[in-house]
């Protein structure tokens, strides 16, 4: 990714947080916490399957999300044209393509390492992301894009700080202005959570 792709100054900093997703040393503190995930992802059914609006698309998830990520920032949000993006993150190996290959569309991002974005050749829908931090290891899956996204309630809620404000948070899952820490991915992920994402980025 070139270095002279655009960045937005005042929020570049956070967004680069977010995309490394290396557990940043946790600049800024959090809104608010919570002790308890907002869901057991034991309880997600077996082979949960998902795909593109023209169906030539599809894939089948052989595990619950490793967390589910609800992030308010401003790149979040042009990219999905909304209010936030609502990813589940899960290891790669566990996605089995059933349907027709997504194209792979590289987007410019504010750390300038890019963000590969995968898209039915079709109708163009956004199926996962890979971020440069965890690379092709971590697939965050567009949860809107499950067949029952209902499964897949957000774990915690980042960069709040730039929340819309007609957006009103849930009780329940963590919530933080920026990015959480280390610290907290245990408390976040729960204890399979944290073991499986600290296996995935290799220790």
């Amino acid at each position: 990714m070139s270095d002279s792709v655009p960045i937005l100054p005042w929020h570049g900093q956070m967004r680069q947080q977010h995309e490394e997703m290396g557990f940043p040393d946790g600049r800024g503190l959090p809104a608010r916490t919570s002790s308890r995930r907002s869901a057991s992802r034991t309880d997600m059914p077996a082979f949960t399957e998902g795909g593109c609006d023209c169906g030539r698309v599809r894939y089948r998830l052989h595990s619950g999300p490793i967390v589910v990520h609800c992030c308010h920032c401003r790149w979040c949000q042009r990219e999905t044209g909304s209010a936030f993006a609502l990813n589940a993150v899960i290891e790669t190996d566990q996605v089995e393509l059933l349907g027709q290959a997504p194209d792979r569309i590289d987007t410019p991002s504010a750390s300038g390492r890019g963000q590969a974005i995968f898209r039915c050749p079709h109708c163009r829908i956004a199926l996962w992301s890979h971020y440069a931090g965890a690379g092709e290891k971590a697939a965050f899956i567009r949860v809107g894009t499950l067949d029952n996204p209902d499964i897949c309630p957000p774990d915690v809620h980042i960069f709040t700080c730039s929340k819309l404000p007609w957006v009103v948070l849930p009780e329940g899952p963590a919530r933080f202005e920026n990015f959480y820490s280390g610290k907290d991915v245990a408390r976040i992920y729960g204890k399979d959570g944290a073991a499986r994402w600290k296996a995935l980025r290799g220790g």
